[in-house]
């Protein structure tokens, strides 16, 4: 069949538009863009391409990292976004009045109310802030530290357990799991059970991929436009097994109870739902906060905690001195608690860093722009560069954590760079300005207290009841990032443990056999 010819015409004309478009968008990215001077990959200056791609790789920030090996500190990395590696542009854009959150975040307001993650209005971050920074706080930590407890013993207990098998231990997917848990009573006031019980333990990776669909969409806000989310939505709701139908679950169990029956988000926030003290929140506000404390709290701290076991396993120097360290500060299990004693665990403390530093619970990059309200007639300024209104920024967690500048040997598991004993101070102070895990300024990470508390927990006790090796054979490589043309591994000298650059991040293994110490089985089986 023939093609009518004003079809045909229409096509050709359709055709035609469309490249000259093209050409000239090209044209004036290349040559008249206010970017026009900056380094980067040629693909990036013209489209947003080069960061979805890398992104639907789960590999932005190793492509990122390659990027400033490659162009310097300041590189294009798309149409309209520069991306900094160094301390100074880390502050300058973080703790910066005259800087917003970028609007590309709010691809991921599924809901009528903003939360924490996307609010871009500074006033309601602020009293979002506030809020949620109370239940929070090391002082509410010490509130919750006993439901805290409970999960990190049912860690230890499983682990016991699973010892007994012949099979080595999958680290990652026990980090998972309980980081879920105690989010899941933090948020909702809910026992998900996901450590001892196998029902719910597909909301540990629905949660990675809806994640890793939202980083997509963040790099590339024009196909949020295509609407696919509601679809993905729609095929949850459809399975038996949806988050979606999950979180309604948990919600309605929660509302069926007086508001302060239990210590957890609903009860820190429900005497401010409809108030007049200039704090008021909506109902489903606070649900659309719980929901958000899943990948903040459930999922970034596991990476550390799974990355820790995976450098301890390779670092047997390490292993032993912390090892020493725990066992020599308590006399048994049940001493093992958030107070002076844990705090004085400063190896504990410095490994606890060097794996966040290493592996990045959130290694992208986090982008800012210059706020819609700033009406300041001074140009806006970013370690010496005067950013054009209108421009994406930011800088790549991951890339900063392992520049030699700030971290010499940045491949290199070394917790005792953290030591006062051990480093100048001098350095020290260098490592902690350029140290980003928790981000910096009003939009730092407010769980800090909560995260440091759970990962001293998790990993003192995990290293007083039992010793630990790396598992024999193929096993032993799971975990290991593997080098490419592409993304050289670190320094080539070292294993590096893979990170999936999810906006959070993914990850698998270490397998470690877990043996109990012989004179601590006898406390496990009584508890047990």
């Amino acid at each position: 069949m023939l093609i009518p010819p004003l079809l045909r015409d229409v096509a050709f004309y359709a055709v035609a538009l469309l490249a000259n478009y093209l050409m000239i968008r090209t044209g004036y990215r290349l040559l008249l863009h206010p970017l026009k001077n900056y380094p980067g990959p040629q693909l990036a200056k013209i489209s947003d391409t080069y960061n979805t791609y890398h992104s639907a790789r789960k590999s932005l920030h190793l492509a990122t990292r390659q990027a400033h090996l490659e162009y310097g500190p300041v590189i294009r990395l798309g149409p309209n976004k520069l991306v900094f590696n160094t301390v100074q542009a880390l502050h300058d854009i973080y703790d910066n009045d005259r800087v917003d959150k970028a609007r590309t975040y709010l691809v991921s307001l599924f809901t009528p109310y903003p939360n924490i993650f996307n609010v871009i209005d500074k006033d309601r971050h602020r009293i979002k802030r506030k809020l949620i920074g109370r239940l929070l706080s090391e002082s509410s930590m010490r509130k919750f530290e006993p439901i805290m407890m409970e999960q990190v013993d049912i860690f230890v207990q499983q682990l016991f357990s699973l010892s007994r098998g012949s099979a080595p231990i999958n680290m990652s997917d026990r980090s998972k799991y309980i980081g879920a848990d105690i989010v899941g009573h933090l948020a909702f006031g809910y026992d998900l059970k996901l450590q001892t019980d196998p029902t719910h333990q597909y909301i540990a990776k629905e949660l990675k991929t809806g994640n890793h669909r939202l980083n997509v969409y963040m790099q590339s806000p024009s196909l949020a436009m295509l609407r696919l989310e509601p679809i993905a939505q729609l095929i949850n709701l459809i399975r038996k097994k949806s988050y979606l139908r999950l979180l309604q679950e948990m919600i309605k169990s929660r509302l069926k109870e007086e508001k302060h029956a239990k210590y957890d988000l609903y009860s820190h926030l429900a005497d401010h739902i409809d108030s007049t003290d200039g704090e008021s929140l909506a109902l489903s506000e606070i649900w659309s906060e719980a929901l958000f404390f899943f990948p903040a709290g459930g999922e970034t701290l596991t990476t550390g905690i799974a990355a820790l076991f995976f450098y301890l396993s390779r670092s047997p120097t390490s292993y032993e001195r912390l090892k020493t360290e725990i066992r020599s500060a308590f006399t048994s299990g049940a001493e093992i608690k958030g107070g002076p004693q844990l705090a004085g665990c400063l190896y504990l403390r410095a490994c606890i860093d060097e794996a966040l530093r290493m592996s990045p619970p959130v290694p992208g990059t986090l982008w800012r722009e210059q706020s819609l309200g700033d009406k300041s007639s001074d140009p806006l300024v970013i370690d010496g560069q005067v950013v054009p209104r209108g421009v994406i920024f930011g800088v790549n967690i991951y890339a900063l954590h392992h520049n030699e500048e700030y971290f010499p040997d940045p491949f290199a598991f070394r917790p005792e760079r953290w030591l006062a004993s051990e480093t100048p101070a001098a350095q020290r102070k260098v490592m902690n300005s350029a140290f980003a895990a928790f981000q910096v300024g009003p939009r730092g990470c407010a769980g800090k207290a909560m995260a440091y508390l759970e990962f001293g927990l998790v990993v003192a006790k995990t290293l007083w009841y039992f010793d630990l090796e790396l598992a024999p054979g193929e096993l032993a490589k799971v975990g290991v990032r593997v080098p490419s043309s592409g993304y050289p591994a670190g320094d080539g000298r070292r294993e590096e443990y893979q990170l999936h650059d999810v906006f959070t991040t993914d990850h698998d293994g270490p397998y470690l056999t877990v043996r109990p110490r012989e004179e601590v089985s006898k406390d496990l089986e009584t508890h047990g």
